[in-house]
């Protein structure tokens, strides 16, 4: 027994070493950035790794006030939530009918919408790019949304069906016997209970957008439509030799992303833990 009992501790320390290991070399890339944001050249150059002795935040000011930076901040946010949540809305309904419904090619139409995680971005940019010039919406913010939608098909689809599963249709079949119809009974029965899933969905939209570079880039082509990861690359070779405000124009790229999951932290671990979803 105490064989046994010794064995189980040293796998749970094993276990919790481990997980700190993880958590150490995740998040202290981006603690020494944002650090480093807040120091001068020489103090990175000398110390990178110390904490900042004299807090300055002249990297912040020179990069909103010397460049457009905060168009690029507003032409992401714009481009990012718009599609977050209008391929939300389009693909919960999607993922709705194919956990609640039976039709035929039901399973060929999820294999369908999921394969298209196996394609490739580049191999469709010939095809993308022509519609969105008929469109008339090149160099547009909104032609990029209007591809980000898409591109949000089959994560969702893939996250929120297992999400809408998890309803009991015994809570469909008597809502639909009070007489509540379609819409009655996605809005306000399944949407709710599915939260979770809509939460975890909605982050991995958002971020993908956030931070997508490949069309962005060959969609848009002035300064006026330029988001943060085409202004990153600028900022790359502009500031090669100033650490400082390349890093503070790190920051202000990856904090949305993280105060969005530190908000919605709660909503993701109840989907991961009520459908399955390993991440």
């Amino acid at each position: 027994m105490n064989f046994k009992n010794s064995g189980k501790i040293l796998s749970k320390v094993f276990t919790y070493i481990l997980l700190l290991f993880t958590v150490i070399i995740s998040i202290f890339p981006i603690i020494w950035v944002v650090m480093s944001a807040f120091k001068d050249n020489a103090m990175i150059l000398s110390d990178p790794f110390s904490l900042p002795k004299q807090i300055s935040f002249e990297p912040f000011v020179y990069i909103f006030s010397k460049y457009d930076f905060a168009r690029y901040f507003v032409n992401s946010f714009l481009i990012s939530v718009s599609s977050t949540l209008v391929a939300l809305i389009i693909f919960a309904m999607g993922s709705y009918v194919l956990a609640k419904y039976d039709f035929p090619g039901k399973n060929l139409v999820f294999i369908l919408y999921t394969v298209t995680l196996l394609v490739p971005a580049q191999s469709k940019a010939q095809p993308i790019f022509s519609l969105i010039m008929k469109l008339g919406l090149y160099d547009n913010i909104w032609g990029v949304a209007l591809v980000y939608i898409s591109m949000g098909l089959a994560i969702s689809t893939f996250i929120l069906k297992p999400a809408f599963m998890a309803v009991p249709k015994s809570l469909d079949e008597a809502a639909v016997i009070e007489g509540a119809n379609f819409f009655t009974v996605f809005w306000k029965i399944n949407l709710p209970l599915a939260k979770g899933g809509l939460a975890t969905a909605g982050i991995l939209m958002f971020l993908g957008n956030w931070n997508e570079y490949f069309y962005a880039s060959i969609l848009t082509s002035s300064d006026a439509t330029r988001t943060l990861p085409l202004a990153l690359q600028f900022f790359t070779e502009a500031f090669s030799y100033n650490y400082p405000r390349l890093f503070a124009a790190l920051t202000v790229v990856i904090l949305p992303g993280i105060v969005l999951y530190i908000l919605a932290q709660e909503q993701v671990q109840a989907s991961v833990a009520s459908s399955g979803i390993k991440g």
